[in-house]
Formats: C-alpha cells, sequence, structure tokens
C-alpha cells in the first residue's frame, strides 16, 4: 500500500441482499461520490474477499470481505470565497464565527470548495499569517455540516499551538468549555447524568458511529433543561444540554441514541424514531421538517485566548428555525 493512502475494510451486512459492488461501497462510504468510487473499482483499488475486482458491477453478497484502498489525495491548495460569514469575535491571532446548519467545515471528499475553510480564506485575506508555513486557518475542532453554532479557528501558528492543546485537553486543567444543546425524543428520566460509552465505526453499517467494545473512550455530561409534554402529560421531547468531555465523531448524536433519547430531526441516529412524528401536532411536524436537520447547536465555547491567556466566553442564540421548532413544543 502506497505511502499515505487509506485503507478501508469492511463486512457486508449479514440482512443486505445481493447488489453490485459500486452500490454497497456507496452505501459505507457516503462522503465519497459514486463516480469516485467506480473510478476507485476500475483503478484496481477494491477487492472483495482478497480478490481484486475492477468492474463496477461485480456482484457482491451478505457476509462479503470487502477492501477499499484510497490513494493520499493530491496536493490542493483551498481557493477563497466570498461566503457570509458571522463573526462573533475576530483579531490578529483568533476567529470566531457563528457557523449556520449546512456549511462544512473543511474541503474534503465530495465538498472540494464551498466550505468554512474557503470562507475564511476570503475573509481573512491578508491576515495570517500562516499555520506551518501554509497561508491558511489553522481548525483546531468541528462540528457536523448540519450543526449549528461557535466554531474557532487560529490565524497563526501560536494561537494554533495554543488552541489546539486547549481542545486536546478538553478543558480539564483549563478554561475550555463548549456547550450544547439538543432538543431529544422523549424525556430522560435522570435530569443529569453522565454516558461513559466507547465509540467506534460500525462493522455492519461503517458510515455510522455506534457505541461497542474497542471503541474510541467518549464521556458526554447532560442536563436537562426543559421537557414538553403531549395534551395527555405523556413527555414527548427535551431540551438538553450536553457537554464533552472527549471529542467523537457524532459524539452528542451517539450517546443521545444510546440513551434512547435520540436528537429530533437526526437522519442517521434517530432513524428508528421516524413513527414519534405523528405524535407531534401539525404545527410541531411544520417546525420540524422547515428545521430539515438534527437539533443540535453549539450555543457555548470558552477558550484562552492564544497570545494574553485572557479567558474569552461566547454564546449563540438558537438559529430561527430551531427557536421556532422549540416554541411548537412549548405551546403543546
Amino acid at each position: 500500500m502506497a505511502a499515505g493512502a487509506e485503507e478501508f475494510r469492511f463486512e457486508v451486512a449479514a440482512d443486505r441482499p445481493a447488489d453490485r459492488l459500486d452500490r454497497v461501497l456507496v452505501a459505507a462510504r457516503a462522503d465519497m461520490s459514486r463516480s469516485r468510487l467506480q473510478a476507485l473499482i476500475r483503478d484496481g483499488r477494491v477487492a472483495v474477499g482478497g480478490r481484486t475486482i475492477i468492474e463496477p458491477k461485480f456482484r457482491v453478497n451478505a457476509g462479503d470481505e470487502i477492501t477499499l484502498t484510497i490513494p493520499p489525495p493530491e496536493p490542493a491548495t483551498p481557493k477563497p470565497q466570498a461566503i457570509p460569514l458571522t463573526v462573533v469575535f475576530e483579531d490578529d491571532q483568533m476567529i470566531v464565527v457563528d457557523k449556520p446548519a449546512g456549511l462544512v467545515v473543511h474541503p474534503g471528499a465530495g465538498t472540494p470548495d464551498g466550505t468554512l475553510v474557503n470562507a475564511l480564506l476570503h475573509h481573512c485575506a491578508g491576515s495570517l499569517s500562516g499555520i506551518g508555513g501554509v497561508e491558511r486557518p489553522g481548525i483546531v475542532h468541528r462540528l457536523d455540516k448540519d450543526t449549528s453554532g461557535l466554531i474557532v479557528a487560529a490565524k497563526t501558528d501560536i494561537a494554533h499551538r495554543s488552541l489546539a492543546d486547549q481542545f486536546a485537553d478538553h478543558g480539564r486543567t483549563g478554561p475550555l468549555e463548549r456547550g450544547y444543546r439538543a432538543l431529544v425524543w422523549g424525556c430522560p428520566r435522570r435530569p443529569r447524568g453522565t454516558i461513559d460509552a466507547p465509540i467506534g465505526r460500525s462493522r455492519q453499517a461503517p458510515e455510522k458511529m455506534i457505541v461497542r467494545d474497542g471503541g474510541r473512550h467518549a464521556v458526554t455530561h447532560y442536563a436537562l433543561e426543559e421537557s414538553f409534554a403531549a395534551a395527555d402529560g405523556t413527555p414527548r421531547a427535551a431540551l438538553v444540554e450536553c457537554r464533552l468531555e472527549t471529542g467523537r465523531t457524532h459524539q452528542i448524536r451517539v450517546h443521545m441514541a444510546h440513551l434512547r433519547h435520540p436528537i429530533l430531526g437526526d437522519p442517521v441516529y434517530a432513524a428508528g424514531f421516524r413513527s414519534k412524528e405523528r405524535l407531534l401536532t401539525e404545527n410541531q411536524r411544520f417546525a420540524l421538517n422547515t428545521l430539515g436537520r438534527q437539533a443540535l447547536h453549539a450555543y457555548l465555547l470558552q477558550v484562552s485566548h492564544p497570545a494574553n491567556g485572557e479567558v474569552l466566553r461566547f454564546e449563540s442564540a438558537f438559529p430561527a428555525a430551531f427557536q421556532t421548532l422549540v416554541d411548537s413544543l412549548r405551546d403543546g
């Protein structure tokens, strides 16, 4: 395998019917386009049961082991793009942005541009001293595409190192705080608690993260802020605050689903709760559909300034569609 290449291996789920190889790969790697995966197949980058397959329509069966070798990306420089940003704070060291839902943070497979990085390169033109000798913003943490809220980026090497260290420490010894608010199905029995459960990639559905043995250590603290009941008093939904002690992919979404209180509107981790939407009023269903995403918002960010150590605390109100959903749940 070439240096820098990624090897992605998985077993076709036992309940999946026989299907084309390219379709199975699309389901396993939702972050890659079908055309890109077909090109990798034709380039001899895919093996089924140890045998190299170069035909995208090759039929694979349940239980087949598939290995996808993804070569390192071609060197590329993201282009500055004039994408509107809501800037909460900015100086010569760092910038804090209130990210809207739908904006990807960093260019990657399937999203080469139109990202927060492209927007920052345009907005910060002339004020980036460079990260690692390259004029680019230093991304030290990320938010899912469809999660809104506060995110910080470094503008200098010094700021990048400082912020990266703070996020790696997760606030254990410093002032870093990250707070999220989420609307979840039902209402947790305990008003506050800690979810300490390892998270790893699902072997049956590699595009998903799950709580499983052998996963990476993950801890989320939650607190109930408000509950919303149906007319008969049955808990319908709740507003919870979540604090991260670790930073795993989809951590809050996975942990709340593990608690059997997945986030409203989550297309991946609340799919099994879609039937509960019929319990909502017409106004509530309309508000949820208008939101069109998981109801998760990064409302709080506190960091130590990289240069002078000043503790900076920022808070973000719910986006309008999120607030409308909250109001509709309150109205019953």
